[in-house]
């Protein structure tokens, strides 16, 4: 049998592999939507988490056919979720130096995340990985279609100039897991959003990011 491809690139999701933001900003959309006049759960976003705060907040509008101004309802979103980043958020155990870590191992180096570029960028400053430590940056504004479709991590693989089957993909969540296999890519995911067993799609399923080895990426 043909050996397969060596990895070379690791792309990294963002919230909820390397920070735990995902509280954050569901506290933030929660409160967007009292402000609104219309009470939501907590719960309500569970099923929208990874694929983009316009699928995030549009999808829990659609689910309570409340009608609202999307630009308008994401840009206060924001304003509340930058709000709470100084205070709040943080990286998980082990995220900085698994990232290090593939830095200095000659890895190329990406993070592909649904999110927009304005909390992307907050959030990598926040846990001390900075923007321009990475080779490279794929936000929501890149791409059209968003998890689980592939073309995040598709387009991270261009730009860090790698073929898709060398790369591998870090995710927490099930759209994300499913965007990383319909791109073709080895997949490691972590259980800090969902349970393991709503993972099995990925290549392997660590219980947090610091479980993760270099071993894992590379299979």
């Amino acid at each position: 049998m043909p050996s397969q491809p060596r990895i070379q690139g690791v792309i990294f999701d963002m919230d909820g592999v390397l920070t735990d933001s995902e509280p954050l900003i569901c506290s933030a959309a929660v409160a967007m939507f009292q402000e609104n006049g219309l009470r939501v759960q907590p719960e309500d976003f569970r099923p929208f988490v990874g694929t983009g705060e316009d699928r995030y907040i549009g999808g829990v509008a659609d689910k309570y056919h409340f009608p609202i101004d999307l630009i308008a309802a994401k840009r206060r979103t924001y304003e509340i979720y930058l709000r709470l980043v100084p205070a709040q958020l943080k990286a998980f155990p082990g995220a900085q130096v698994l990232v290090r870590r593939c830095q200095g191992s000659q890895f190329r180096v990406a993070l592909a995340s649904s999110a927009d570029q304005v909390k992307i960028l907050a959030n990598l400053r926040q846990i001390g990985l900075p923007p321009e430590s990475w080779d490279a940056i794929v936000t929501a504004e890149n791409v059209v279609h968003k998890k689980p479709a592939p073309d995040l991590f598709l387009a991270a693989a261009v730009q860090i100039g790698l073929e898709p089957c060398a790369c591998v993909v870090v995710e927490d969540a099930v759209n994300g897991v499913q965007a990383a296999k319909a791109a073709g890519m080895r997949c490691v995911a972590v259980a800090h959003t969902f349970p393991a067993a709503q993972l099995g799609q990925a290549d392997l399923v660590r219980a947090c990011v610091a479980d993760i080895t270099l071993a894992d990426l590379t299979g």
